[in-house]
């Protein structure tokens, strides 16, 4: 038996799921592109390959689906496969049911983003998820700004009715036990002042944890970060440093940040290779010997277009976590979009049993070479 992370292939956007081995399912984003149902683009059709894993585990529903915040590459099309208990257009037969929803606050308060109206896949999620909030049951939102204080109190709620639904920063969701479920999930972020002193509700806002999977009495450490810069990052290496949880830091296994973007290193991106910012350095020298290291982007280019490019990826970022990966004994950095190749990438399993945390290149070959990280001895 082991827990599984999987990774899907849906270019620069994100999703990907935690199987853990007694059944329970973690969704994390949802990005499914209309365009890869004709199976003509490399990107995964997620629809089919999820709807097809459930039926495969005689299962209509997730556990647990948490959207890191509302930018489309996290949320594109989930309107369509997701049942909403909010408004009976989103429900009915083939719609994959939630049993609880993990939300930052911002996704609740939001009304734009750098004064642009909402998507409206946006509004719908945020109607769901203020829907739940209300009927006190199936959602769990991360951090208690002064903004949702005041938004319960304008819909004849209070804080203390909703305590039990809201997690805050440095607190471990009560959704899943280390001894029952072997997981846990830290929260690392977002921190209060994220939402009630920043204007970007987005991606300074967005859900940030430890995911610790246990297995013979050995941690192994999932940092599962959604598209945060370094000034982020920073503010929890300096609280992590405070309240002395520095292990909350270090992992086995690290989803960076924004697809491999210059900017959760550093304000600079460098010519050829991006410097970190002292604290960024600090999460980068966390890494475990024989870590694996996950872009979830489209391939990433060491040309000179590549170089120039704006948006992530970015060959500056990439071999600067290179750089960091090979001083802490690290295993492999991988590109989602690239595995095993860039024309069919397929999703990349991650697997946490006795022997420790191994990797199988394609999630759905049996035949896959494994890659192997040991377990620690014990003691």
């Amino acid at each position: 038996m082991a827990h599984r992370i999987v990774f899907y292939p849906v270019g620069n956007g994100d999703t990907s799921q935690i199987i853990l081995e007694n059944g329970k399912r973690i969704l994390m984003d949802y990005r499914h592109q209309k365009k890869t149902e004709d199976g003509a683009d490399p990107e995964i059709n997620l629809k089919a390959r999820l709807k097809q894993e459930l039926q495969d585990a005689k299962r209509d529903s997730f556990d647990v689906v948490a959207f890191t915040h509302g930018d489309e590459d996290h949320i594109e099309n989930a309107t369509e496969f997701f049942e909403l208990l909010h408004a009976k257009k989103y429900q009915g037969e083939g719609r994959v049911k939630i049993k609880t929803l993990w939300v930052p606050a911002a996704m609740i308060l939001e009304t734009a983003t750098n004064g642009k109206p909402l998507s409206s896949e946006s509004i719908i999620w945020r109607q769901e998820a203020r829907h739940r909030l209300k009927e006190g049951k199936g959602i769990r939102v991360f951090s208690k700004p002064e903004k949702l204080k005041g938004w319960l109190k304008e819909n004849g709620l209070t804080l203390e009715s909703r305590s039990g639904l809201i997690t805050d920063a440095g607190q471990i969701a009560p959704d899943f036990n280390i001894t029952t479920d072997g997981v846990e999930f830290f929260c690392h972020s977002p921190f209060i002042k994220h939402v009630d002193e920043g204007e970007d509700l987005r991606n300074d806002a967005s859900l940030i944890f430890n995911v610790r999977f246990r297995k013979n009495d050995n941690n192994y450490d999932y940092l599962a970060v959604g598209d945060s810069k370094c000034e982020v990052l920073e503010d929890i290496v300096t609280t992590t440093k405070a309240h002395r949880n520095m292990d909350r830091l270090a992992w086995d296994l690290y989803n960076i940040p924004h697809h491999c973007s210059y900017l959760a290193l550093s304000d600079e991106k460098g010519e050829y290779e991006t410097t970190p910012k002292p604290l960024i350095k600090e999460i980068l020298l966390s890494g475990k010997e024989g870590a694996y290291i996950v872009s979830s982007s489209n391939p990433i280019h060491d040309t000179k277009a590549g170089r120039e490019q704006e948006q992530p990826p970015h060959i500056q970022a990439k071999k600067c976590y290179e750089t960091y990966r090979k001083k802490t004994g690290g295993s492999k950095f991988l590109v989602t979009m690239e595995e095993p190749n860039t024309t069919k990438p397929e999703p990349l399993e991650f697997k946490v049993d006795n022997q420790g945390l191994s990797l199988s290149r394609a999630a759905i070959s049996a035949a896959s070479i494994i890659i192997s990280k040991p377990a620690p001895r014990a003691g």
